[in-house]
């Protein structure tokens, strides 16, 4: 590209010195010489012509530079060499004018290429030395100083970091990590100098992955190919009709000329690629890398969109669903236990919990006499406290299982997941329900694709057909394919494509082949080297479904201005050849004409450059403030499971404790739950109706406070009949149920749909 671009700007100087000169001689009467001037301006351009369009035929492309050549040429032999050079120079410009649009296009890819980083703060013997990149290896400790990227993948060690991770997501905003979570590669250190492990080498990164997809998709094809050929392929041969039948018609050759002058250099050359590289740089800015111009066109023109469920639609990796803790013991206190325990070791589950436990703001210790037994559990101390945590067969050999485990294991087998049980002290203390989560903006996500014109989306999975069909009911697909290989995927993919342009969204190796024989695929994460980011067309950076939305819209969008780009620029052409045809357009003016064609359409086809995103909402929150509103749901988190356990176990614990369950339980709320939607109420949802616009947005969700205190006054009013000493009626008992049923259900769902607002404001 900048060898190009350097060739075109030094064309476009010799052929206006050229101009300059020669008009200069002949105001001095020096015709012959002026014309031998213009004459040697123009050879440039026209070697390279020759050149461009032997390459093309040997490609066998549509060649539109055989116009500029031809004109050229014409211009010689007809003795019209002031009409040649100014053909030169208008040729010369136009190409430097496209090179610099797509270079102002493409800068964001080129930014990624340019963030690379080359070395790595690797500490020796408590010494920091700077080591080239190639020298890093998985558990290696490193140092990121105040404005460094960070070099591999790895896991951070110190207390926090403030990061800048808008190379990879898009978002300006710096964030915070906490210690132990993971870092990528490629991102930012917006704060103070942090330690860190290495858990990658440079090769296997995140960063060196995005780096080798973003160099292939700048070395493809130009990308202006496949929309621009269509329309060379009739294009030229009318030009050429056009400038024959006018010379046939009238015996001037200076007609044609005049016709292939305003025909050249066409606006397909110079529109096109640069709406299309427009676009691919408005998704590069979002995290989505799209690999070629041809990819973006298919993009706009998907209808049929099939997802793998594990890893898309769902996040991938198992999330804490809930905890269930025995009577009189606080949920945080299992949940840290079992943290502490879990930072030994690094199965997944363990990963998870440990997590779970930060998100939570949870003080994890070091635990003593550590046992890992198996991949089973693990045996320790924490806190001087024995301690067992791991599968329910692992504890339950070693301490007594408690009488709500049966309960609890057949609501996971309902719900799927995996259960993990916490042991203190010689006792059952609790266990961990962990599982693989919906994202929280799937079913956001699926509304906007279709909004981006996705007419019919189906979900594929290897999943039994009742865990599928839930699945798909709750996030909103049309169609589910449960219990599929591979093959199966692929086979179902290909039989979709009968019903128009396909886009498959995976993330597992497994997904390749599925991947591969859709029309467009696309990659959940550039995780390094991972098989379905290589075969996939299109990669999403950041781990956020909803900006393949985005990128679909974006595409709609690109597609519609170049095409608008074509037909303006094309028709003007055919309006200013059938002129010239009639000889009231000379060639010199016709090429003045052209050039102002040419501007005009590389003007319109860089407004691709401001695409709006496709959002709910053109305001937003920033990074603190949506962490502060997320920390208050994560805070209230043990609360909603104690309301779930007590809910279960009223029918199972003795009727003497079930007073003192629900006052324990009635406190908490009235303490900690209620105070918070009413906080909400008064002080967080005017900000966001605000935010959101219309009349009063947020008039639904404030509704459901109504609802939630109305339920906690009930709860509070069946409470204080119940004797101090005595035991409830069934009839008690059954509308406690009933209202704790209904207000777990109610507070989960607001608190999902808040979560889902947040989302909107991202």
């Amino acid at each position: 590209m900048k060898q190009l671009c350097s060739v075109n700007f030094l064309i476009f100087i010799v052929s206006v010195a050229a101009l300059v000169s020669g008009l200069g001689f002949m105001l001095w009467g020096h015709q012959e010489l002026a014309h031998g001037i213009w004459t040697g301006g123009a050879v440039p351009a026209l070697v390279f012509l020759v050149y461009e369009t032997l390459r093309a035929l040997a490609r066998r492309e549509a060649g539109v530079d055989m116009l500029a050549l031809i004109s050229i040429c014409g211009a010689i032999v007809l003795q019209e060499y002031l009409t040649g050079v100014v053909i030169a120079v208008m040729l010369a410009s136009g190409r430097s004018l496209e090179s610099f649009a797509q270079r102002r296009a493409g800068r964001e890819m080129s930014a990624l290429l340019a963030k690379a980083p080359r070395t790595a703060n690797r500490f020796d013997n408590d010494a920091v030395v700077q080591v080239p990149l190639d020298q890093v290896r998985p558990h290696d400790r490193l140092l990121v100083r105040s404005g460094e990227i960070i070099p591999v993948d790895g896991d951070l060690t110190s207390r926090i970091a403030i990061l800048d991770e808008s190379a990879l997501s898009g978002e300006s905003t710096p964030v915070e990590r906490r210690e132990g979570a993971a870092l990528r590669s490629g991102v930012l250190n917006a704060g103070a100098p942090f330690e860190m492990r290495a858990t990658a080498s440079a090769n296997e990164s995140t960063f060196a992955g995005i780096v080798r997809l973003v160099s292939a998709a700048q070395s493809a094809k130009a990308p202006a190919s496949r929309l621009a050929d269509r329309y060379a392929l009739w294009f030229v041969p009318l030009s050429l009709g056009m400038a024959g039948v006018a010379w046939l018609l009238t015996g001037d050759p200076v007609r044609a000329l005049a016709v292939l002058v305003v025909a050249t250099p066409c606006p397909l050359i110079l529109s096109v690629p640069i709406a299309i590289v427009s676009g691919m740089s408005i998704c590069a800015k979002r995290g989505v890398l799209i690999k070629g111009g041809g990819y973006l066109e298919q993009l706009a023109q998907t209808r049929v969109l099939f997802f793998d469920k594990t890893g898309t639609l769902t996040s991938g990796r198992a999330q804490l669903m809930s905890v269930k803790s025995s009577r009189g013991i606080n949920p945080n206190v299992v949940l840290g236990v079992a943290a502490s325990l879990d930072q030994m070791s690094g199965h997944v589950i363990a990963s998870a919990v440990v997590n779970a436990a930060h998100e939570r703001g949870l003080s994890l210790s070091l635990p003593t006499e550590v046992k890992e037994l198996g991949g089973a559990g693990l045996i320790g101390n924490v806190d001087g406290k024995p301690a067992v945590i791991g599968s329910y067969e692992f504890v339950t050999s070693l301490i007594p299982s408690p009488d709500w485990a049966q309960a609890f294991l057949h609501d996971v087998a309902e719900e799927g997941g995996v259960a993990v049980f916490v042991a203190i002290e010689g006792a059952v203390a609790g266990a961990l329900h962990l599982a693989d989560q919906i994202r929280m903006e799937t079913p956001r996500a699926l509304r906007l694709l279709r909004r981006a014109g996705i007419q019919h989306i189906i979900m594929l999975t290897g999943d039994n057909q009742q865990i599928a069909e839930t699945i798909g009911a709750v996030v909103g697909v049309d169609e589910v394919l449960a219990e599929q290989t591979p093959a199966g995927k692929q086979a179902a993919i290909e039989a979709g494509r009968r019903r128009g342009i396909t886009m498959m969204v995976g993330d597992g190796v497994n997904d390749a082949p599925a991947l591969a024989a859709a029309d467009v695929g696309v990659a959940m994460g550039a995780r390094g080297a991972a098989a379905s980011s290589e075969a996939a067309d299109v990669v999403l950076l950041v781990d956020r479904l909803d900006r393949l939305a985005e990128a679909l819209h974006t595409a709609h969008m690109t597609r519609a201005i170049a095409l608008q780009s074509v037909i303006a620029g094309m028709g003007l052409s055919v309006v200013a050849m059938l002129i010239a045809a009639w000889g009231y357009l000379p060639p010199l003016y016709g090429a003045f004409l052209q050039e102002v064609i040419d501007v005009a359409v590389i003007l319109n086809a860089l407004r691709a450059l401001r695409i709006v995103p496709l959002r709910v909402s053109q305001h937003s929150l920033s990074a603190v403030e949506l962490q502060a509103l997320r920390a208050d749901h994560l805070a209230l988190a043990p609360i909603l499971d104690r309301l779930t356990s007590v809910t279960r176990e009223l029918n199972t614990i003795a009727p003497a404790q079930i007073r003192q369950a629900v006052v324990e339980l009635d406190l908490l709320l009235q303490e900690k739950l209620f105070p918070h939607e009413r906080a909400d109420d008064t002080d967080v949802y005017p900000v966001l109706a605000n935010l959101l616009g219309g009349d009063d947005p947020m008039a639904a969700m404030s509704r459901t406070h109504r609802e939630i205190f109305e339920l906690g006054r009930r709860l509070r009013r069946i409470v204080a009949t119940i004797p101090v000493d005595g035991i409830p009626e069934s009839e008690t008992v059954a509308e406690l149920q009933r209202i704790l049923y209904g207000l777990e259900a109610i507070l989960r769902l607001h608190f999902a749909q808040e979560e889902e607002i947040y989302q909107n404001l991202e």
